[in-house]
């Protein structure tokens, strides 16, 4: 997260304890959510960066004749493109503006899409891929940090809510152009708009939504707080005034007080005496790996790979691959409902039971099925649908609790003087978990086949359910000042 937010979460915390809101009629709400969808756009891109290549992997890894490690190398290597624009991103915010750094991101994704159709080599491929990583990892630091600073008390939980939306509609509407364009053309190896093989086009579809991102970007007005810390005051002031009405000038006035007297979060708060890290540094950093480890990212990058694996056409697995990616959304508004009103522990325990479960139906199907003549397990129909049903319960099982609720926790559990530094550093720990998990996956396959990998991420569920009663405290109804 950009180091500014620390100053920030003061300021909110302040306003949110108050009797009464301060916003007041006169505040332009329609304002409010128009620039905040526009921030958002960075979520869809996002989604959709991630998961564009879900469909090509397979055709990919045909055009270039290479061999699964390297392939695996080609999908995950952006994850630490992602890791280091997440660090990055935070000070690019602080002296470029986060308008600036947003078209950093939108020029990054509009020239990552063109270069990863073009490639010559498998190499090239990767620097293309790692490019567009780097602007994911941007993205996901500096939307939700301007749709905070621009965001009323009393709607900025629905707010901050629209990243996460945005996330799963990109990748819901990857998969859905992956599908749309094999479907079309028959395959993705095949000739398709223009004479351009289809997996270009999975890879061009993006450069449109980068192109309104980069165009909506130039339109929305900067972040407030940014402006304040450049004696901009005016400028400011005018933007308060529109979001927040007849307060704005009150607002006006804590940001400078927090300028003048707060300090930036620095990595070196993050240290203890004895452990390296304090213990909620490790907590956190713990919440980002289990979300990675139980093997959610397989399902988005590789569910059509599975499906083929499996005995499924290739259009027939890029049309399930789209269900997983609609199911996501609808489990993502579920969790948005619950976790006000459940809590974030409850969610989490029910969470890991039901991927745990899910996992293990999955490796039961893959583990108990005949070998075909690829030396793949072919399933059964009754096998498949067993193993449909449970890899679409995986994924509601994790959309409704560890996809979004890591994220609110890592935004609660610091206290205000590490909260910055340690949220940048959970993000990336979680982009290399990520990494891992995406470059072990293909290689485990094909060594030890799909029931062993499925049988590993329901390990880590398991894990995970433990550590959760172990160690993460509910932060349900509880003041940022309690932390």
């Amino acid at each position: 997260m950009p180091r500014s937010l620390g100053g920030y979460v003061a300021i909110a915390r302040r306003s949110e304890n108050r009797n009464s809101p301060r916003v007041t009629p006169t505040h332009d709400r329609r304002f409010v959510i128009l620039i905040s969808i526009v921030a958002a756009l960075g979520g869809f891109l996002f989604g959709f960066d991630t998961a564009c290549i879900n469909g090509a992997v397979s055709a990919l890894q045909t055009h270039f004749q290479t061999n699964a490690l390297l392939m695996g190398l080609s999908v995950s290597l952006a994850l630490l493109g992602s890791a280091g624009g997440a660090l990055a991103a935070g000070r690019l915010a602080d002296r470029l503006g986060r308008i600036r750094t947003m078209l950093v991101a939108a020029v990054l994704f509009a020239v990552s899409a063109v270069g990863s159709g073009f490639p010559v080599t498998i190499w090239d491929f990767i620097f293309w891929r790692i490019l567009g990583g780097i602007g994911v990892g941007i993205a996901s630091a500096v939307a939700p940090a301007y749709i905070a600073e621009v965001s009323p008390p009393h709607l900025r939980g629905r707010l901050g809510s629209l990243q996460q939306m945005a996330i799963v509609v990109g990748i819901f509407v990857a998969l859905m152009s992956n599908y749309l364009i094999v479907r079309s053309a028959g395959s993705a190896t095949n000739p398709w708009w223009l004479g351009a093989t289809a997996w270009r086009w999975m890879f061009w579809a993006e450069i449109p939504a980068a192109v309104l991102y980069g165009v909506g970007a130039l339109m929305i007005p900067e972040s407030p707080r940014f402006l304040v810390a450049r004696g901009r005051h005016d400028e400011a002031h005018n933007i308060l005034e529109r979001i927040l009405g007849t307060s704005a000038r009150e607002t006006l006035t804590e940001i400078q007080e927090t300028l003048r007297h707060g300090k930036p979060s620095r990595f070196r708060d993050l240290l203890g005496s004895t452990a390296g890290f304090l213990p909620i540094v490790w907590v956190g950093m713990a919440l980002s790996i289990f979300q990675q480890f139980v093997g959610i990212n397989v399902i988005f990058y590789y569910s059509s790979v599975l499906w083929e694996s499996v005995g499924f056409g290739e259009t027939k697995s890029l049309y399930v691959s789209m269900i997983t990616g609609f199911t996501n959304i609808v489990t993502t508004i579920v969790a948005m409902a619950l976790v006000d009103r459940w809590g974030r522990r409850p969610l989490l325990l029910m969470g890991s039971l039901g991927m745990a479960a899910s996992l293990i139906t999955m490796s039961w199907c893959f583990g108990s099925a005949t070998l075909g003549a690829n030396g793949q397990p072919a399933l059964t129909p009754h096998q498949g649908q067993i193993a449909l049903f449970a890899a679409n319960a995986y994924v509601f099982f994790f959309g409704c609790s560890w996809g979004p609720i890591v994220w609110v926790l890592l935004g609660e559990m610091f206290n205000n003087q590490i909260r910055a530094a340690a949220l940048s550093l959970c993000a990336a720990v979680q982009w290399v978990a990520n990494f891992v998990v995406s470059t072990s996956f293909p290689p485990l396959l094909k060594g030890l086949g799909l029931w062993a990998a499925y049988a590993i991420y329901a390990a880590f569920a398991v894990l995970s359910f433990w550590f959760v009663l172990r160690a993460v405290k509910e932060t349900k109804g509880r003041t940022l000042e309690s932390m």
